[in-house]
């Protein structure tokens, strides 16, 4: 969400929300991080800001998605450091590329962060992948959690915009564009997340087992998984995202067309593709890396209290 969409009362109400989440959030970790959690914080944020990057053209909408990244992290690193990681994502994309706003940054980091972290994922992912979960759960799991966690989001945006009564935007209508369009996006999403957890299923099945509280926790190296997670970061913020849809995504394309202000083109990319620019490759490696610093920095040292604190 932009600052121009959020009411002072309603930015400040999520800024409040989130930064009490975060609390809880970095309380849960402190008690419960291990070696793996602070290099896979960094390696996953990394990866989940750079794949934002990579906007895709939804065919026949004159509108873009992205990945969102929100459920991949709940997945891989449990919904709590999840939650830590992709509000770090967030922070850093409004601080350093003014991309959201500061006032809006609560509400973001409630609809990204949150909404997958601590409702898709235990009432949806885990429901579904309870017990021993094989290939077949995690996959469908992925895909429904990532579609349900869109579809509140969106609508939270929708109620936030609404509540904040600063724009002209009709409830109805804005509802109507922002869940189809979201719905198409979750459903990419989905298979994305689906897909990445596959990989990680077959090298490194012990970490979905967070999923299934009846298996003992056993000791196991995620090294070969953070190598593999830092090369994609790189390769895919450094070239890759040369090849991002210069359409508008979901929520602009809703916001312009609810407000009767775009006329919809829905067959071509309203700039040069691919875009190649050495300043994108050197914004999103530079990204890549600060979420890596900050998001290890983080885990390292909430297990460091935790430690401190048990001794």
């Amino acid at each position: 969400m932009a600052d121009a969409l959020v009411s002072p009362a309603v930015g400040g109400t999520m800024w409040v929300a989130s930064a009490a989440l975060i609390g809880v959030g970095a309380k849960k970790v402190r008690e419960s991080a291990d070696d793996r959690t602070a290099p896979l914080m960094g390696v996953m944020g990394a990866f989940v800001l750079a794949a934002q990057m990579i906007n895709f053209a939804i065919p026949g909408t004159g509108s873009s998605g992205h990945i969102a990244g929100g459920m991949l992290l709940a997945i891989l690193l449990g919904p709590s450091a999840g939650f830590l990681t992709m509000a770090s994502v967030l922070i850093l994309q409004a601080v350093v590329f003014a991309d959201g706003g500061l006032l809006a940054l609560g509400c973001n980091i409630f609809n990204l962060g949150a909404v997958p972290c601590f409702i898709a994922y235990p009432l949806v992912y885990k429901s579904i992948s309870h017990g021993y979960p094989g290939s077949g759960r995690i996959a469908f799991g992925a895909i429904a959690s990532s579609i349900v966690a869109l579809q509140l989001g969106a609508l939270a945006v929708v109620l936030e915009t609404t509540l904040s009564g600063i724009s002209s935007l009709p409830f109805s209508r804005f509802v109507l564009l922002m869940q189809p369009i979201h719905l198409a996006i979750g459903v990419v999403e989905g298979l994305a997340t689906a897909g990445i957890l596959m990989f990680v299923w077959q090298a490194r099945p012990e970490l979905l087992e967070r999923a299934a509280p009846l298996r003992p926790t056993r000791r196991f190296s995620v090294k070969p998984l953070l190598i593999s997670f830092a090369a994609a970061a790189i390769v895919t913020a450094g070239a890759l995202s040369w090849f991002a849809s210069t359409r508008p995504d979901g929520l602009e394309w809703a916001t312009l067309r609810a407000a009767r202000e775009e006329k919809v083109n829905a067959g071509e990319e309203s700039g040069p593709w691919p875009a190649v620019d050495p300043a994108t490759t050197g914004s999103g490696l530079f990204g890549a890396a600060a979420i890596f610093l900050a998001a290890t920095g983080i885990g390292l040292g909430l297990k460091r209290r935790g430690a401190k604190a048990r001794s």
